[in-house]
């Protein structure tokens, strides 16, 4: 992160303002300022020569010089975007479980060895993620984030995995976790040290890489703390995207670049998409309704930018489910649930697995809403109407299918209706001539056959969501 930006995740700090830390200017909040997009870096991508044959003969040395190094600047660029995410994975948002917001960075194991970051949390989950439905459902990554590691790399230079609260080490927690038919995921940050301090990746990239995957690890959370400058930062990310593919594991990443690159400067989500499998836009999440409410928000704002670039390969991710916890109600946590799904995001909890209420695992296994969720068609809704007590939502599905969101974002008073037509969705397309609709959340029903000029009336909770799918006849 830039000297001059703090974050809410980390160590209880709070981002009240950022800055521009080449010029010491202070910048709004989101993206008011927005910088034009810098052409891809050629540095680090192994580009050493240039054939002389088609460098102009006229116009001075200077000149020959200016045009090789344009041609080397186009054909770094065209190298990297042939060799960088190249993986094949993530053809479908990736599910998991994350440990962040719902453990932090507890690293005292003798005072609170329930919520204390160690080879035991993750063990205990990896077990409940087994043996009670939550692979079966799809949730299929088990990922630590910040705090694992020991204060300082080992005598080779390599990460390593603090020995008191990992003591057998990654690997042998990696061999646990696909010993139970799941994978494993790390962390590690662009710049020379984590949010939380530890040692990050700069100027490691390759031995990082490469010391992941002979662990076995099998997806990267890269964060964008402490970074110096927004060339480094990219430059960073470009190279560990490399690097993770040269190793030959497959290996997901997940970045956090677009955010730390709001504040100054509006990314460029082609370049972003060409090296990362999902990446954070906006703040992280909390375990609050303020929380969820500001990320649809800042979704609905920013929809004309984000939604095209999302597809296999590569999705927009607005931080982990929080359902299971302590700050949502029941219908703000089908919210949750459902909004994730239209959004085609990444779906991992940060939840206590050991200790979750049976109404909310049965929400986050509720298969239709997964399979809304990893639709091959891999479309990200978006936002068609807000209006002073609700917003209607829409995400194109595979079949002409379509799933319709309609939330009550109204805090006062009882259920209220929200009546729309039907030719509003898909562009007038998705009930033509007919349709059936069925509800998916939050309960399950089956609503009938609706015509093309019919129009439908939606009784939904305060703070609630309604989920339907659209089904063409």
């Amino acid at each position: 992160m830039p000297p001059h930006v703090t974050r809410g995740r980390r160590r209880g700090y709070s981002r009240l303002a950022a800055r521009d830390w080449r010029w010491g200017r202070a910048v709004p909040h989101d993206d008011w300022f927005l910088g034009q997009p810098r052409p891809p870096n050629p540095r680090g991508l192994g580009i050493r020569a240039v054939s002389h044959a088609a460098v102009p003969r006229r116009g001075g040395a200077m000149a020959a010089v200016r045009w090789m190094l344009r041609w080397v600047a186009v054909a770094a660029a065209a190298v990297a975007a042939a060799l960088a995410l190249d993986n094949g994975l993530a053809r479908t948002p990736p599910m998991g479980w994350l440990h962040w917001e719902r453990f932090l960075c507890g690293t005292d194991c003798a005072a609170d060895p329930r919520r204390c970051v160690s080879e035991q949390l993750f063990v205990e989950m990896a077990d409940r993620m087994a043996a009670e439905g939550w692979r079966d459902a799809g949730y299929e990554f088990i990922c630590i984030d910040d705090c694992w590691m020991a204060p300082t790399r080992d005598k080779q230079g390599r990460l390593q995995a603090d020995p008191r609260r990992f003591p057998g080490g990654i690997r042998k927690l990696a061999d646990y976790v696909h010993s139970k038919g799941l994978k494993l995921g790390i962390y590690s940050d662009v710049g020379n040290r984590t949010c939380a301090g530890f040692p990050g990746s700069y100027n490691y990239y390759e031995l990082d890489a490469q010391t992941f995957a002979s662990w076995g690890v099998d997806l990267l959370k890269f964060d964008g703390c402490n970074s110096d400058s927004l060339e480094l930062l990219a430059e960073g990310y470009r190279r560990m995207s490399l690097a993770l593919n040269r190793t030959g594991r497959s290996i997901v990443y997940s970045c956090e670049w677009p955010f730390y690159l709001r504040p100054v400067q509006q990314p460029n989500y082609t370049e972003i998409k060409q090296y990362c499998n999902h990446w954070r836009n906006f703040y992280d999440v909390y375990d609050s309704w303020s929380s969820i409410k500001s990320i649809l928000d800042w979704t609905a704002l920013h929809q004309d930018t984000i939604v095209k670039i999302a597809g296999p390969g590569g999705w927009n991710d607005p931080d982990m489910l929080v359902i299971g916890n302590f700050g949502l109600s029941w219908d703000q946590s089908v919210t949750q649930m459902a909004m994730w799904a239209i959004m085609a995001a990444p779906l991992f909890m940060s939840n206590d697995l050991r200790h979750i209420s049976p109404e909310a695992k049965c929400l986050l296994q509720n298969k239709d809403v997964i399979a809304i969720n990893q639709d091959p068609l891999g479309k990200q809704g978006y936002q068609l109407v807000k209006d002073k007590n609700f917003q209607l939502w829409e995400r194109p599905l595979s079949g002409r299918a379509y799933a319709v969101a309609v939330l009550n974002h109204q805090e006062i008073g009882g259920p209220q209706n929200f009546t729309f037509s039907l030719t509003l969705l898909g562009n007038g397309l998705a009930c033509n001539p007919a349709c059936s609709i069925r509800q998916v959340l939050p309960a399950s029903r089956d609503w009938g056959v609706y015509s093309w000029l019919s129009s439908l009336s939606v009784e939904v909770n305060p703070t609630g969501t309604v989920l339907l799918k659209v089904l063409p006849l």
